[in-house]
């Protein structure tokens, strides 16, 4: 039922200021302004490529809000589409699971998932070009394998396509839930945290089942990496030498109003997603 990862939503302060951030270093574009009455927010709607960013800034009450006193910026949502609504619909109803409808948008709360707020459009065509999100990263202290069966129920998912996931580095274990492979990577990063001194490990002891990061997809990492160092932006180059860097990235937080980005150039991400023969040479 899940086609495609589309977009997440941010909580920030002042969505001018972080969406001048995400125009410089991501050369994102402003397209439209939206109320968000179940957020409790105004949103500043960018296009990333075929994705998405939604800047969040809380006008009233909300999980917007609960999340800027609780925890600051960051991200608050996975978003996803759909082939149809109405489906979507009925297949939470069958499960008992509540939900709620805004502007075309279908929202479930954390608690029905693993910690992971989503957020679900319908039916909306992907651009033909540029970056797109593939990834988003639920973090777990509980057991991924629980975390896997509830995902495959609630969204009809198929385990035969998941690809075991394990991290020495990282310290973690799980699987991608990919949604359609081997036409495209998109999927939910289910990792459950086995070293507690970790950066995820620390983050899952504070917050428990919960998003952490998204993957991008870019075209042009060497681009991406000079306006990061032009703007004094903080990342990390999967190699040894920032200047010289086309595979990807990671962007820390502290550049990105709390989002914790990941950056690959095409196709790399098969390498750790089972297909590793599908990675075009850079």
């Amino acid at each position: 039922m899940l086609e495609r990862v589309d977009r997440v939503q941010l909580v920030v302060r002042d969505r001018s200021a972080a969406a001048r951030t995400f125009v410089d270093l991501l050369d994102a574009r402003p397209i439209r302004e939206r109320d968000a009455a179940y957020l409790g927010a105004r949103r500043t709607v960018l296009a990333l490529g075929e994705s998405e960013i939604e800047l969040c800034e809380p006008t009233g009450p909300g999980p917007a809000r609960e999340h800027l006193e609780r925890w600051g910026e960051g991200l608050l949502t996975a978003g996803f589409t759909v082939p149809d609504a109405t489906d979507l619909h009925a297949r939470l109803a069958e499960e008992g699971i509540e939900f709620a409808e805004e502007d075309g948008q279908t929202y479930l709360d954390p608690t029905v998932t693993t910690g992971m707020r989503c957020v679900l459009t319908a039916g909306r065509p992907p651009a033909p070009a540029g970056a797109r999100l593939y990834e988003v990263t639920n973090t777990l202290a509980s057991d991924w394998l629980a975390a896997a069966e509830r995902y495959t129920r609630l969204f009809g998912l198929d385990p035969t396509r998941f690809s075991p996931i394990r991290s020495e580095r990282f310290g973690y274990v799980g699987t991608l839930t990919l949604f359609d492979p081997p036409r495209r990577l998109d999927r939910i990063e289910l990792s459950q945290v086995v070293d507690p001194s970790s950066a995820m490990g620390r983050w899952v002891a504070r917050r428990g089942d919960s998003l952490y990061m998204c993957y991008l997809e870019c075209d042009d990492v060497p681009a991406l990496v000079a306006r990061l160092a032009a703007r004094g932006a903080r990342f990390t180059p999967r190699g040894a030498d920032p200047a010289r860097e086309r595979d990807g990235l990671w962007i820390h937080p502290g550049a990105l109003h709390g989002l914790l980005l990941g950056v690959s150039r095409p196709t790399l991400a098969w390498q750790w997603s089972g297909r590793p023969e599908l990675v075009a040479p850079a």
